[in-house]
């Protein structure tokens, strides 16, 4: 790999180490023109010292002068050593990971080497034995602290380089874990809602068809709804969106025990919208007449569990691609539409690529549409299947502030504030189909609506309101 060195730093350093020789140069020269200078005067029978006491102050001023300059030597003859030192410290500790037994040796020697030659300036300086040349002295030490300097940067950026490395390596790491885990998520999701779990209407016939198996394929059904608003309730997380007020929104009158049960509000929009015209043959032609409904249900009640075990095991994309104007993909456009409007969809995915696909009956390549399209097509096997019966499948919903009761309701919530729910009595009016009073249990609002199969009710699932008198959390 290339170290990249800072440039501007090069540049300096390169610029100063070339004022220094030239400082030196110019000197030596300035040296030379007085040397020469001094000589013609003197052949020439010149005295250039007028009088002895000038003479003196003269050379009193030039060994201050003098004195001056070899401290200025010897201090930056010591910065410089400092420098060096410090530069061989850091070379020391780079090369002790990974270990380097000749990096580690050759720097300890330029540090006893160092600390040798500070050691002898000093002796020299206490023994007045300082034989230098001033000029010559600080533009060493002006290279050797250069140098240093250069050779400290080189090792910072060797380690900045070397810390990227490892990061980047973790990075990877963690992408591919991330990645192994999302595979394993989507693969255990996968089987859950995969033809594994509808394996057990392959061989089901129409003489056999009960109400367990409605309840068994609308527990499949809800799964696919309940990823589908996990799905989008990150989207809008993502989008730093306000989930309590949007919740809110939704149902505007809603108290809830604890914040996180705001998701139930968003699972109730999703149900309440995608079951809306349950009752109708086509969810597409919800005004139909109801004497012509029957009759079609009665006539084509086989042709409906045909529908079912056929479309049960479809991808939806194959479906829609080889079908593009089907009842099920008039379905999927409608229900999309209502369910992401517009500007949910512009301020989720900045932009509304995916609405315009599917209105020019395509199937966006995304997650989120995939989520749909499937949960979409569990609701349309559902409804065939529900179709297949010999007596009407009817959908309810329970209003809101109506009293619970365990035979057409289930609550959703009483598993999250027990405390709540079981300290104020709630268990004993729950069984008793609620009382009057301030722990009368009371519908906050419908979530998933119920069904009614022939004889047999399917609960619906249900928030409840918090008893009067306790908080919402």
């Amino acid at each position: 790999m290339e170290t990249i060195k800072p440039k501007s730093a090069i540049n300096n350093r390169t610029n100063k180490l070339a004022k220094t020789f030239h400082k030196f140069i110019n000197f030596r020269e300035a040296v030379k023109v007085i040397a020469s200078s001094s000589s013609s005067s003197s052949s020439n029978g010149i005295c250039l010292l007028s009088s002895q006491p000038f003479a003196v102050k003269s050379k009193h001023k030039g060994d201050r002068a003098r004195n001056r300059a070899i401290m200025e030597a010897l201090i930056a003859r010591l910065f410089a050593g400092v420098t060096a030192i410090k530069a061989s410290y850091a070379e020391l500790q780079m090369a002790q990971k990974p270990y380097n037994n000749e990096a580690i040796q050759a720097a300890d020697q330029a540090v006893v080497d160092e600390l040798r030659a500070i050691s002898e300036l000093k002796r020299k300086f206490v023994k007045k034995e300082l034989d230098l040349s001033p000029q010559v002295t600080l533009m060493l030490a002006e290279i050797q602290e250069q140098q240093s300097l250069m050779k400290t940067y080189e090792l910072t950026i060797k380690k900045l380089e070397s810390e990227v490395e490892l990061k980047q390596s973790e990075s990877s790491s963690l992408n591919k874990k991330l990645d192994e885990l999302t595979s394993f998520n989507k693969s255990l999701e996968k089987k859950l809602n995969s033809s594994g779990s509808l394996s057990m209407f392959d061989n089901l016939q129409l003489s056999k068809l009960n109400p367990t198996h409605f309840v068994q394929f609308l527990e499949l059904t809800l799964r696919s709804i309940k990823s589908f608003v996990k799905l989008l309730i990150r989207e809008m997380e993502s989008a730093h969106w306000d989930l309590q007020a949007a919740a809110k929104f939704i149902h505007p009158q809603a108290v809830f025990a604890k914040s996180s049960h705001i998701y139930f509000a968003f699972e109730s929009f999703v149900c309440l919208t995608i079951f809306e015209g349950f009752n109708f043959p086509n969810f597409s032609v919800p005004n139909e007449p109801i004497s012509e409904r029957k009759v079609s249900h009665k006539q084509n009640q086989n042709l409906y569990f045909e529908k079912f075990k056929k479309l049960k095991s479809l991808n939806p994309k194959q479906y829609l691609t080889h079908n593009p104007t089907s009842s099920f993909a008039k379905f999927l456009k409608s229900k999309y539409f209502q369910v992401v409007h517009a500007k949910m969809e512009c301020s989720l995915f900045g932009n509304l690529n995916q609405r315009k696909q599917v209105n020019s009956g395509g199937f966006p390549d995304s997650v989120f549409f995939t989520a749909f399209a499937e949960m979409a097509k569990r609701v349309w096997d559902l409804h065939f299947l529900a179709l297949s019966f010999d007596e009407e499948v009817s959908i309810f919903q329970v209003k809101k502030n109506s009293r619970f009761s365990e035979v057409y309701m289930e609550c959703v919530n009483v598993a999250e504030s027990d405390s709540s729910v079981s300290e104020s009595g709630s268990e004993e009016a729950a069984a008793a189909g609620g009382s009057s009073g301030a722990g009368e249990l009371r519908v906050g609002f419908t979530i998933v609506p119920g069904f009614k199969v022939d004889k047999t009710v399917v609960q619906s699932q249900v928030y409840l309101s918090p008893p009067a008198g306790l908080p919402a959390t």
